[in-house]
């Protein structure tokens, strides 16, 4: 049975005692203890299981330990799960974790960082729990579920002018034996073929065919492979540079954004992304290509989502009537 008591600090005492087991819980509303309470009274008449006294933190363990390292994003998971881990939520047993819980959480991170970043640790966050669940057995229901996402923010419609461009290789350097040289290189590259940085640092010469000019991706973003068609401009960049025995462009993933980042300080240019390639490229190509064949070209199985890539400009478009 719960009970529910006023304290004089204005918070909401929540105790429940049912079959010999006494648990107490204060929170900012009257609602949110009814709702910590009935989990209580659930979890102890299904009879908890032995990982519900584990910290939530021992769950983002556990998840970067075994999950994380079979996905092809598993470095910056693995990154994320660490900073979640030095959040107070994570201190929090899971037969005492409620919605509430990550409702504050969301909210004391949106002071910290924009909404998207929040969304894309709450997705994390929930696939954690979900595997806690489905797999190992350690709670009967994810608490998440009813944790409302923030808004999402505008897509992106930053372009790349040819004068950011210069600036770019001017404080990069001509040398592409250097290594800040060869990521502006790549951006110039990811212009050229609406390549994301993961798919280009994995070029090989045996993954490119110079006679065909195509390029051949065994494994995409989605899981899938791809071919993407080259144009001559990034078969002659391709040509500049130096001789290697792996990869082409010899640039790790840390390497290429970190030297891309320093090129861009260098130059004094702002808001400005190595994913912002893509939006131009896709802008650029679509002048070239029909709808479906810049969507296989890219990578989009979902046509609609070249609509979040094609920022071509008011006008832009104008001078193309005439």
């Amino acid at each position: 049975m719960a009970t529910f008591k006023k304290l004089e600090t204005g918070r909401w005492q929540a105790q429940v005692a049912r079959q010999g087991v006494r648990k107490a819980k204060s929170f900012k509303t009257k609602r949110e203890a009814q709702d910590w309470a009935n989990r209580q009274e659930f979890l102890i008449a299904e009879g908890e299981t032995g990982g519900s006294s584990q910290p939530l933190r021992e769950l983002f363990s556990r998840y970067a330990r075994e999950v994380s390292p079979k996905k092809r994003g598993a470095r910056w998971e693995i990154i994320r799960l660490e900073r979640l881990s030095k959040d107070k939520i994570s201190e929090i047993r899971l037969s005492d974790l409620t919605p509430s819980d990550f409702a504050d959480w969301r909210d004391r991170r949106l002071s910290e960082v924009a909404p998207a970043s929040v969304n894309r640790e709450m997705v994390l966050m929930s696939a954690v729990l979900t595997q806690a669940r489905r797999e190992w057995g350690l709670i009967s229901s994810n608490p998440m579920a009813d944790v409302s996402k923030p808004s999402k923010p505008p897509p992106r419609d930053r372009r790349v002018s040819q004068d950011e461009v210069d600036k770019l290789v001017v404080a990069a350097g001509a040398d592409l034996t250097k290594i800040r040289a060869r990521a502006v290189h790549a951006f110039l590259f990811a212009i050229e073929t609406a390549m994301r940085s993961g798919e280009i640092i994995s070029l090989t010469k045996e993954t490119v065919d110079c006679e065909s000019r195509v390029a051949t991706l065994p494994k995409t973003k989605n899981g899938t492979s791809r071919k993407v068609p080259l144009s001559n401009a990034a078969l002659s960049l391709l040509s500049e540079l130096p001789e290697t025995e792996g990869a082409l462009f010899g640039l790790t993933s840390q390497q290429i954004d970190a030297n891309f980042r320093a090129a861009r300080d260098k130059a004094e240019l702002k808001d400005l992304t190595f994913h912002d390639s893509r939006h131009e490229a896709i802008t650029r190509l679509a002048k070239k290509l029909d709808v479906l064949s810049l969507a296989r070209m890219v990578g989009h199985r979902d046509i609609r989502m070249l609509q979040v890539y094609y920022n071509e400009t008011p006008e832009e478009l104008a001078r193309r009537l005439d």
